[in-house]
């Protein structure tokens, strides 16, 4: 029986792969590829290597990755490629064998403020699962543990308000949700209840009312109307607890003044009760616990002053007086350089009413007299006005301070360059309320174990996989305790695994040192690249060509083990890696070399090398092969040339900088 013959459409390369497991490129002349072709393994780590500008990242990125988005977006509908845009096809004739593909390269560093690390890796999700589920409620006042509250409790501290205060009691039924509402509507008015206030709006149920399906709308019914005085404590208690069982545990107490009045100082507007979660000592009521509580990208998570930001662009006495050393009239910035008297008036009459001279240096001032400048005064002074139309002297008022009227002008600025002009003195400050933590103090008080939300999340990857772990109770020693109760440990054990996998595949690629709140912007091309990377490897996908740019770029020797071993667990999930690179160590570890040169730019975009690391070694054009395999080296000079910075700066520190050998 004579020897089977071979298939011919199957062709084999140089590490014995058939033409059904390979990425076949015919004809690529995108930039300056010279009609390349090329066929590379599929599910292997293929590295493209060669001279800066000879054309690797046209191969890779332009033509491979560029072809394979071309093809999703063509398989979807024609509704769906409205919303995408065009590709444009790349200068290639054909390529056979391309998978989904996944770009990962430096220049996808999020420019969001509200992006941060853990949001980029959905590390931060699985946080908010886990507190929102498994968390702890504690006072923000006095970090006591919050208990559930009786009614007598809540009717207690009602019958506190001032005889004859007019409040009314409202059950949440709707908090912060999309839609029309009508049929909950229509069942309020058949249960028998009279009004509802819609987003802080008291309306009539009897009424047509209709909410526009697209708004997020907020809906309490009105239970009763009451007036604080002696003997209403067996109706109040009736009605409150109507309104627990209709708003599930939740009671808002609204004290409405009269028309024309305002409320009593001390009298808050609204109180919020709860039969699930309050403080027995300072009343603080928490929501039911939820995701979105922790979320500073959610309304209902975000600390209220700076909207989630965790700071707040203000204005500063260092941008506002930049020069101290100038007298007082001269040394606010902004108001320097106007043309009429007021403020030079204004400087002139806090200087008499606090006992100094506007001619005086700002520098020499008292602390307490640049407090009184900067922020204002409590007590009235003469504010004389210097105009030759009014004959009076003056009038008496507290002096407002130079911050908050730039605030003031700023938010009332109607022309654009008035507002421009102001803007130049605004300075990123962190948020007072919640400093620079980004959630409202409700979610801040919740705590996980020992730990809440942002103390897990302002420490280092390593100390954050470390308290992980102490919360799931591995290794422990003798000493240590069970800091979640098993209720806790049973819900959050899920959740807790997913996070301390996510965290050490952050440790893989050599990010520890990273924090989860770290904003994204803040990162480097090579630290976003090797997150998005570690965010794959947790997705598992499989059949999908990643085509990385550098991953190297800005990574210590030392950690460049951890990122090829992450490299190498991405491709045996069964994925196709095209990496550019120039780093030694990846390129001795790939599966399969393609170098590209000889040189750059026009004198580029040829195929030197193929194959395994040895064809690239003794490849007689190739510049990587040959200081690779030694043939080309650059000698360390014997001496160093004095340079520009030794003969301008002081001899001792030039004498300095030659014994340190620069």
């Amino acid at each position: 029986m004579g020897s089977p013959k071979s298939d011919p459409k199957k062709k084999t390369l140089n590490n014995g792969s058939s033409s059904e497991e390979v990425i076949t490129i015919r004809g690529a002349r995108q930039h300056n590829l010279k009609n390349v072709d090329l066929s590379i393994p599929r599910n292997k780590l293929v590295v493209f290597t060669g001279v800066s500008g000879s054309g690797k990242s046209s191969l890779a990125f332009d033509t491979i990755f560029a072809e394979g988005q071309r093809r999703y977006v063509e398989s979807l509908s024609a509704y769906a490629r409205q919303f995408l845009g065009q590709v444009d096809k790349p200068d290639v004739d054909s390529i056979e064998g391309l998978s989904p593909a996944i770009s990962i390269d430096q220049k996808s560093t999020s420019h969001n403020p509200r992006s941060t690390v853990g949001t980029v890796t959905e590390i931060q999700d699985y946080f908010r699962l886990l507190f929102g589920r498994a968390g702890e409620p504690h006072c923000p006042e006095c970090s006591r543990p919050i208990k559930p509250q009786s009614i007598d409790e809540m009717v207690d501290q009602i019958k506190t308000l001032p005889e004859g205060t007019r409040y009314q009691l409202l059950a949440p039924v709707v908090r912060g949700k999309k839609g029309t509402h009508s049929k909950l509507l229509s069942g309020l008015a058949a249960e028998g209840f009279v009004r509802v206030r819609i987003n802080k709006e008291v309306r009539e149920l009897a009424d047509n009312i209709e909410l526009d399906k697209n708004q997020v709308h907020s809906i309490e019914v009105v239970v009763d109307r009451l007036i604080a005085r002696e003997g209403i404590e067996e109706r109040l208690t009736d009605s409150l607890s109507t309104t627990l069982k209709r708003g599930d545990g939740l009671a808002i107490v609204e004290a409405v003044p009269k028309k024309n009045e305002e409320l009593p100082k001390g009298i808050d507007r609204e109180r919020l009760f709860s039969e699930n979660f309050a403080c027995p000592v300072h009343g603080a009521v928490i929501e039911e616990l939820s995701p979105r509580l922790f979320s500073f990208n959610s309304p209902y998570g975000a600390c209220p002053d700076c909207h989630g930001l965790g700071h707040l662009k203000k204005f500063t006495c260092e941008r506002v007086v930049p020069d101290p050393s100038l007298p007082v009239y001269a040394a606010v910035a902004p108001w320097s350089d106007k043309d009429n008297s007021y403020y030079f008036s204004l400087l002139f009459s806090v200087g008499e009413a606090f006992g100094f001279e506007i001619k005086t240096p700002w520098k020499d001032l008292k602390e307490d007299q640049k407090d009184i400048l900067l922020n204002g005064s409590k007590e009235p002074i003469l504010i004389k006005v210097d105009s030759r139309y009014k004959q009076d002297s003056g009038f008496k008022r507290p002096f407002e301070g130079i911050l908050p009227i730039l605030e003031r002008q700023l938010q009332d600025a109607n022309g654009e360059a008035v507002r421009q002009k102001l803007e130049k003195y605004l300075e990123l400050v962190p948020c007072a309320s919640c400093h620079g933590k980004r959630l409202r103090p409700e979610a801040l008080a919740v705590k996980l174990g020992p730990f809440s939300i942002t103390e897990l999340t302002s420490s280092s990857v390593s100390t954050t996989l470390e308290n992980v772990e102490d919360l799931m109770g591995l290794e422990k020693t003798k000493n240590s305790t069970q800091l979640l109760s098993n209720k806790q440990k049973k819900i959050g054990e899920l959740v807790l695994k997913e996070i301390r996998l996510r965290l050490q595949f952050l440790l893989d690629v050599g990010l520890d040192y990273l924090t989860l709140d770290r904003p994204a912007m803040t990162l480097s091309g090579g630290e976003a690249q090797r997150i998005r990377l570690a965010t794959q490897i947790g997705a598992g996908l499989t059949g999908v060509l990643y085509v990385l740019d550098e991953p190297s770029i800005g990574l210590h020797q030392r950690d460049n083990d951890r990122l090829l071993a992450t490299l190498k667990k991405l491709r045996d999930l069964g994925n196709t890696l095209v990496v550019v690179e120039h780093d030694e160590d990846t390129i001795r570890a790939a599966d399969h070399l393609v170098d590209i040169g000889p040189g750059a730019g026009v004198h580029g975009g040829e195929i030197i090398a193929e194959g395994s690391i040895d064809s690239l070694l003794t490849a007689e054009k190739s510049l990587t092969g040959a200081y690779l395999s030694g043939r080309s080296s650059i000698p360390t000079p014997a001496t160093r040339r004095d340079s520009v910075f030794h003969k301008s700066v002081d001899p001792e520190i030039s004498s300095i900088t030659k014994v340190m050998g620069f």
